[in-house]
């Protein structure tokens, strides 16, 4: 209490101040100490620092601009840490509530996906779970190559970020199972590479598999194994109910991120082995928080 006396014994411009350099969640924990904290706490000049420096352009690029009007830059900090729908529903947009860092997803109509156009390959539905208008599916392919890009400038400085491919498999897949894909992030000449599974293996369905592949599965099999110490991810639940895999992890340094170098997120699965199955949502970019 005698700390928080002294805080408020500073002219409220200063505590503005003070408050506009911690983090959104310390900023809502000092409101909650004392009513004069609380006034400069949710201040229009504590959250407009919190809000990314071309959020006025984020915002313009809303699928419905016009609903973005609100009564302080409190209000549309919390607003913006929901998924905003932007660039003509192409991508989604969030804010990371604890810290304001940004996030994106980008479509799988933003992304580069091999075969894409064939219909025979793939095809391109509407899922009610979607945030977006579209989802790809994969028919059958034997060279599964999925890409997307963005640029750094995009992201919020001195942060580790991470690329996942959003995804599900549907229950008729087939082939996904047996080797790793090939993952890697790439941010100018920085590469990261690693292997994961498309999806977590079945038991009664390997058995019944090994059945139709028969010595393949064999070849296959020893494709997978990791090299020694390696490790291959699967993928895991997200709370949206669909699945994903990460590409990678990259860091944006904060002397660096206006710099407009590209950021390359890809998964390759090159066994030719004939896959089916898959279904695509989008590749989201997100920071990562590491657990020590």
């Amino acid at each position: 209490m005698g700390s928080c006396s002294k805080i408020e014994s500073l002219p409220l411009d200063c505590v503005s101040e003070i408050l506009s350099r911690a983090s959104p969640l310390e900023a809502c924990m000092c409101s909650l100490l004392s009513s004069t904290l609380r006034s400069c706490a949710d201040s229009d000049m504590v959250w407009r620092s919190f809000l990314p420096s071309d959020h006025q352009a984020i915002v313009s690029r809303a699928v419905n601009p016009f609903s973005l009007h609100f009564s302080s830059y409190k209000l549309l900090f919390h607003y913006l840490c929901h998924p905003l729908l932007i660039d003509q529903g192409s991508k989604i947009f969030k804010l990371e509530k604890c810290s304001g860092k940004k996030s994106f997803i980008l479509s799988a109509r933003e992304l580069s996906i091999a075969w894409s156009s064939h219909p025979m390959m793939w095809c391109w539905k509407q899922l009610p779970e979607s945030r977006f208008a579209e989802v790809a599916e994969l028919r059958t392919v034997s060279w599964l190559e999925i890409e997307g890009k963005m640029r750094r400038q995009n992201l919020t400085g001195n942060t580790t970020y991470a690329a996942y491919l959003i995804m599900n498999v549907c229950d008729g897949a087939f082939g996904v199972e047996f080797v790793p894909s090939k993952v890697s992030v790439s941010v100018g000449k920085q590469v990261q590479r690693g292997r994961a599974y498309l999806c977590c293996k079945d038991e009664k369905k390997c058995k019944m598999e090994i059945l139709f592949y028969r010595n393949r599965r064999e070849v296959m099999r020893k494709a997978a194994f990791g090299e020694e110490g390696e490790v291959i991810s699967i993928p895991l639940k997200r709370e949206d109910g669909w699945m994903e895999i990460e590409l990678g992890e990259f860091f944006i340094d904060e002397a660096e991120a206006e710099a407009d170098e590209e950021i390359t997120m890809n998964l390759r699965e090159d066994s030719y082995q004939l896959k089916g199955g898959l279904i695509i949502e989008g590749i989201e970019v997100r920071p990562k928080h590491i657990v020590s």
